[in-house]
């Protein structure tokens, strides 16, 4: 692929918006098959579908329950099916208007959190009506989230489709508490970018066939990968409204260039991935309704869409940009991509203009991310390696909570910034020299992405750790070994001051699990260490204990409430390996490796991932 540049569009009749269920009354009782309200969603998407085509660019339609009720919307889909090659697709979103309210006796819409036994008569009804209507089953569908079980039974119930968006990168508690803790979709930890996704759980990427649920999944709009991680996902996104809710726009002369920085980023990602990059722009009419629902005008909203829609159509006039169907990319992303090629992202902050610059590694093992403003420390990791069999919605123990399980999450964990007491979840180094102690973590770096054959390469610039009466500058790369499950740090000692110095390197990872800022129970796990003649092993009791190993092999923890064991190594029999238990104030557990270390000496360590039965 030599610098593919690929963007799905998708609109949505959707006849009685979700955001608009709110503001329908204005005073009156609720009526949700009002005509006013229905004549103006068709109107939007209408003026969503001519501004797309307008710039020359073809539509992934997704027809909504409601929008099948319709004939204008029915046949305004054919015609443009007929007229522009538009894909016309189902949606599981827009479930609510009178006929399903009527039907199932409630307010619920989120498909995922149905009982197991109502998502499949939602989608058999769905369905049917869909090929009632147009003669054929739809080949791509989505909703903000669909759960594995979900997937499952369309994948087998209806084979034609192929394509659906899966998840919504990072709506979890960050967007939950931005919406005054009323938005119950809480799906963290998939990825941010087209997957396969496996029939065990949705965000975790299949690693082989065996695994594989039989479609490509996309997300729900493309975000900030650093914007969106560190505050509401909400404000920052390839969707204009989201660029005009984060307020990142002149008020005076309306005009927003992050929108097109953000475009441009995800273009620049082609760099990291075998010259291959992606897009989406996903849009409900609901944002662009005149009834006071969004803090911006409407003549901002609908400028805002013109524009988004003219600068996806001049990249494609020049040549820069493939507008595709989902089904068209799911072909496309079938032929070009394999079961084990990661996604990777080196991401630079385009929100506040600072320095900072963060890498994101997604595969089916594992997803990572790499802070060069904390020295290359690993502040998420999630174990995709678990796979692990997570059922959402009611009769489940999971009503809303979708979320894939975290071991290391700086913000729901702290990270390295901490209290007075206790540590946050982070993967770092501490480097000790006659009694002084700096953790990379303090040490602000820069870095550069190469690959060599299937290894990805993050080369960190070098950083100079002052001690009393000591400067030791060291030099961090970090390997991802596409296929293996480990993340190889190789730490390197280019300069001292004083040549005949040594200093100590302390490799660690500070862990728990959960899915959101509370506490999960650690009891029942084991942590473990052991070399070639003996072992050290404690399950977890809060009791604050640690073991250390000499010429240790591995050191471990294995937590059965995620199905996960993560492990690590060192290169050398002269490392010490160890393990710590914690306490309840500080509820984690830490692994790690101590080495001295010389002028020009090298200490290479590697974390791994696997499941845990």
């Amino acid at each position: 692929m030599e610098n593919t540049f690929i963007v799905n569009i998708i609109h949505r009749p959707e006849m009685v918006p979700e955001y608009a269920e709110k503001v329908t009354g204005h005073g009156q009782a609720e009526d949700i098959g009002r005509k006013a309200l229905l004549t103006e969603s068709l109107d939007i998407f209408k003026f969503q579908q001519e501004t797309a085509h307008k710039n020359g660019l073809k539509t992934t339609i997704q027809m909504t329950y409601a929008s099948l009720f319709n004939e204008e919307a029915v046949s305004l889909a054919k015609e443009h099916h007929e007229k522009y090659g538009d894909e016309i697709a189902l949606s599981l979103l827009g479930l609510p208007c009178t006929e399903f309210r009527e039907k199932y006796k409630t307010k619920d819409f989120c498909i995922w959190m149905f009982s197991m036994e109502d998502k499949k008569n939602i989608v058999d009804d769905v369905f049917g009506k869909f090929h009632d209507i147009f003669g054929f089953y739809p080949v791509s569908t989505g909703s903000y989230y669909m759960d594995a079980e979900l997937t499952n039974y369309i994948k087998e119930k209806y084979p034609s489709v192929k394509c659906a968006v899966a998840t919504c990168w990072e709506e979890g508690p960050k967007a939950y508490h931005t919406c005054n803790n009323s938005w119950y979709t809480l799906f963290d930890g998939g990825p941010w970018n087209p997957w396969i996704p496996s029939k065990q759980n949705t965000h975790a990427p299949a690693a082989n066939e065996a695994e594989d649920s039989g479609i490509v999944a996309i997300p729900h709009l493309s975000r900030d990968l650093l914007a969106c991680y560190d505050g509401n996902g909400s404000n920052f996104g390839t969707h204009p409204q989201n660029v005009l809710r984060g307020m990142i726009y002149d008020s005076k002369t309306w005009e927003y260039p992050y929108l097109y920085n953000l475009i441009d980023q995800y273009r620049h990602l082609a760099k990291f991935n075998n010259g291959y990059s992606y897009n989406m722009m996903f849009v409900g009419p609901g944002w662009l309704n005149k009834m006071g629902r969004w803090e911006a005008p409407y003549e901002l909203l609908k400028k805002s869409y013109e524009d988004g829609m003219k600068y996806y159509g001049d990249l494609k006039k020049e040549g820069k940009c493939i507008d595709m169907t989902m089904a068209e990319f799911a072909d496309f992303y079938r032929e070009n991509k394999t079961y084990e090629e990661p996604e990777c992202a080196l991401w630079k902050d385009i929100l506040y203009g600072s320095d900072k610059q963060i890498f994101w590694y997604c595969d089916p093992y594992m997803r990572a991310q790499i802070n060069m403003d904390q020295g290359g420390a690993i502040v998420d990791l999630r174990p995709y390696a678990a796979k692990l069999n997570w059922p959402v919605g009611i009769g489940t123990p999971h009503v809303q909570d979708a979320s894939y399980p975290f071991l290391i999450q700086e913000k729901y964990r702290a990270g390295y910034f901490t209290h007075y007491a206790g540590e946050g979840t982070v993967r770092s180094a501490k480097i000790s020299y006659k009694g002084e102690e700096v953790d990379l973590c303090l040490c602000r770096t820069k870095a550069t992405f190469s690959q060599e054959g299937s290894t990805r390469i993050l080369t960190l610039d070098p950083v100079d750790i002052e001690f009393y009466n000591l400067t030791v500058k060291l030099q961090t790369k970090i390997y991802f070994e596409e296929g293996s499950s480990k993340i190889r740090h190789e730490r390197t000692i280019l300069e001292m001051s004083n040549p005949d110095a040594e200093v100590e390197i302390n490799e660690y990872m500070v862990a728990c699990y959960g899915t959101t800022e509370y506490p999960e129970d650690m009891t029942g796990i084991t942590l473990t260490a052991k070399n070639a003649s003996e072992s050290k092993s404690l399950t977890y009791e809060y009791k604050c204990r640690e073991e250390d190993l000499a010429s240790a092999d591995e050191v471990s923890a294995v937590i059965p409430a995620i199905e996960t064991k993560a492990a690590m190594g060192a290169s050398g029999s002269d490392a010490t390996g160890y393990f710590k238990e914690g306490y309840a104030f500080s509820p984690m557990f830490t692994l790690g490796y101590t080495k001295t270390l010389k002028d020009k000496e090298v200490f290479s360590t590697w974390l791994s991932l696997e499941k845990a039965n």
